[in-house]
C-alpha cells in the first residue's frame, strides 16, 4: 500500500488515503516519487476548472523520482533504476503520491547536474515557455506581452526572451514586483493596478509592435489587454488565474481584426512528432540550470498538502511550493 492525496468529488477537500501500489503493464513504469510542485494548473484541476477528469483521483501534473519497476518493452527497460521527471497518463493517478504508474513515454531521464527538486519542475513551465517562444517566431511577431509575469513561468519568459532578443512587456500587479523584475533584467515592466496602465501599455505596445499577447489571467484582464494592443494582435489564453470567464469587446475582434486562441501544453505536444519532442526535451535539459531554473519558496510533506496549497494561494509570486517525499 502507498500514501496518496485524493479528491473524492469535484471541488471536494483533499484527503490522504492508503491505496494499493499500482503494477506497471506493458510500456509502463512505476516511479517512486521524490518531489512534486503545485502549479496553477493543479489548482484549476482540484477546483473543477477547465481541467477534465473523473473522481476520485490523485492530483499532480508533474514530478520527479526513481523508476523502481518496469513493465514489458524497450523504453521501460531503459528507464529502470533511472532518476526521471514524469507526468501522469491522461485519466491516471497523478504525482501527489508515494508512487505513480505512468507510460514510459511520459518520463524523461534527469541529467546528473539536475536534482530531484528542480527536476520535478522540468515539464510544465519549461516546456510551456519554450512553446510560447516558438509561437512568437512561427508567427513572426516583433514583440510580445505577458501578464502574471512575477510567476515562475513569467520569470522564465523574461530570461528566454532576453536570450532570443525578443522584446517582452511584462505585466504585474504590485510595485514591488515591478522592482523585482527590473532587478532581474526585465526592460519593460508595467503595473496593471496603475491608473495609467492601459495608456502605458498602448503606447509601449505600439512602439514595440507587440502583437502577441500571452494571457494567464483571463476575466476582465483579457478585455483590457485587447483594448490596448495594436490592430491585428493575437491574444493567447494559457491559464485562468482570475477564475473568471474571459471578457472581450466584439468590436476589437471584428473591426480591428484582433483574435483570441487558447493554449494547452498537452494539446500542443500532441501536434509534435517524436523527433520534435526529443529535440524540445534536449533544449529544456540544456537550460535547466540557466533560463529555466525555478526558485523554490518552501517544501511540505505530502501529509500537509492542504497547508501547502493554502500557502501557495497566498504567496504565488514568492516561488514554487514542492511536496517532498523523502
Amino acid at each position: 500500500m502507498m500514501k496518496s492525496v485524493r479528491q473524492l468529488e469535484a471541488g471536494g477537500n483533499l484527503v490522504i488515503e492508503s491505496v494499493p501500489i499500482p503494477d506497471p503493464g506493458p510500456g509502463e513504469v512505476l516511479v517512486k516519487m521524490a518531489a512534486s510542485p503545485i502549479n496553477p494548473s493543479d489548482l484549476a484541476s482540484i477546483s473543477g476548472g477547465y481541467m477534465v477528469h473523473t473522481w476520485p483521483f490523485t492530483p499532480g501534473l508533474e514530478g520527479s523520482g526513481t523508476v523502481v519497476k518496469a513493465g514489458r518493452g524497450l523504453l521501460p527497460a531503459m528507464r529502470s533504476g533511472k532518476r526521471v521527471a514524469c507526468s501522469p497518463d491522461p485519466g491516471g493517478g497523478g504525482t501527489w503520491a508515494e508512487f505513480m504508474k505512468t507510460s514510459a513515454m511520459h518520463t524523461v531521464q534527469l541529467s546528473g547536474n539536475v536534482d530531484f527538486r528542480q527536476g520535478s519542475m522540468m515539464l510544465v513551465n519549461p516546456m510551456t515557455a519554450m512553446a510560447l517562444i516558438e509561437l512568437v517566431k512561427k508567427e513572426n511577431h516583433a514583440a510580445m506581452v505577458n501578464n502574471a509575469a512575477a510567476s515562475a513561468l513569467g520569470k522564465m519568459m523574461i530570461r528566454l526572451a532576453g536570450k532570443h532578443a525578443i522584446p517582452l512587456i511584462s505585466i504585474v500587479r504590485k510595485q514591488e514586483q515591478v522592482n523585482e523584475l527590473k532587478r532581474m533584467g526585465a526592460e519593460y515592466v508595467l503595473n496593471s493596478t496603475s491608473g495609467s496602465f492601459e495608456t502605458e501599455l498602448r503606447e509601449l505596445a505600439l512602439q514595440l509592435d507587440a502583437t502577441l499577447i500571452l494571457d494567464a489571467v483571463s476575466g476582465d484582464e483579457t478585455r483590457r489587454l485587447l483594448k490596448a494592443v495594436p490592430d491585428g494582435a493575437h491574444l493567447v489564453v494559457y491559464a485562468r488565474l482570475s477564475g473568471d470567464p474571459l471578457k472581450a469587446d466584439p468590436a476589437d475582434l471584428i473591426r480591428l481584426e484582433k483574435h483570441i486562441s487558447g493554449f494547452q501544453l498537452g494539446n500542443w505536444l500532441k501536434s509534435k512528432n517524436t523527433f520534435a519532442k526529443v529535440r524540445l526535451m534536449n533544449q529544456v535539459k540544456k537550460e535547466m540550470n540557466d533560463c529555466l531554473t525555478t526558485h523554490i519558496a518552501r517544501t511540505f510533506p505530502l501529509d500537509d498538502v492542504n497547508e501547502a496549497i493554502r500557502y501557495y494561494r497566498e504567496n504565488m509570486s514568492a516561488g514554487k511550493i514542492l511536496l517532498i517525499q523523502d
